[in-house]
């Protein structure tokens, strides 16, 4: 789904690279060709299919979701910026379908996070938390659902004590102990990166990610497709495809 959009074009452009997968075709609000492959604005109109990336953005969830459930296909979802209420959606679908959904697919965010969660084992009370991401500067979202995960992984690892911060202009006090700064930059045409930082008394360690294009995603998407149609109905992420890999 989406598939004019530029990360659509690096999954075709990653799953032509493998023997183990294809693309047959995609959907877009306007019937066209793409890369030689059909376009239609429905996914019931392309060529048989097993499984749907889902690239496009969070408008369309209810309709994707609706004809994988009808039709019992698994879904990639490889699209950020949803509410809460859309994830709780995405989660009851997965109840009857295989679903693959994470806030990022590169695989070196999902490795950021696991060593984010170490840190925060290790140095959590003694350490101040803040995340700082930056993406160019047509992102609709802030902060970005990546920079939310790696929050939520910081904070699995400290008993869910802590809560986001998301701004502090409008308050005259000393920083919260119990709270993870979240910080978002746009400019540009950057395309990813994001810092978990500890500052401690007279030491500060940083952990870092910079994505320098969007083919890292596209990897990791096609590599969820792979993974999933193998799977029973169930909610998976990137973990799961790392534990595979092991």
């Amino acid at each position: 789904m989406g598939i004019t959009g530029k990360l659509a074009n690096a999954v075709i452009s990653s799953a032509e690279s493998r023997d183990d997968c294809r693309i047959v075709g995609g959907t877009s609000r306007q019937s066209i060709t793409v890369n030689n492959l059909p376009v239609k604005s429905q996914l019931s109109d392309l060529p048989e299919f097993d499984i749907v990336i889902d690239c496009s953005n969070p408008d369309n969830l209810d309709k994707l979701l609706e004809y994988c459930l009808s039709t019992g296909t698994p879904v990639v979802i490889a699209t950020t910026g949803f509410s809460d209420e859309q994830i709780a959606k995405i989660k009851a679908a997965a109840e009857q379908i295989p679903v693959f959904f994470s806030f990022n697919m590169s695989l070196g965010i999902n490795l950021l996070a696991s060593l984010a969660k170490t840190a925060a084992k290790l140095l959590g009370g003694q350490f101040d938390i803040e995340i700082v991401e930056k993406h160019h500067n047509q992102k609709i979202d802030a902060p970005s659902g990546t920079a939310i995960m790696l929050g939520n992984a910081v904070n699995s690892a400290l008993d869910e004590k802590y809560h986001f911060e998301y701004d502090r202009h409008s308050k005259r006090m000393k920083r919260d102990k119990y709270e993870i700064g979240m910080h978002a930059i746009r400019g540009g045409t950057i395309v990813g990166e994001h810092d978990v930082i500890f500052a401690g008394r007279d030491e500060v360690i940083t952990l870092s990610h910079s994505a320098a294009s969007k083919e890292v995603f596209a990897v990791g998407a096609v590599n969820a497709a792979v993974f999933l149609a193998k799977q029973s109905a169930g909610l998976y992420d990137m973990s799961d495809v790392i534990e595979e890999l092991k």
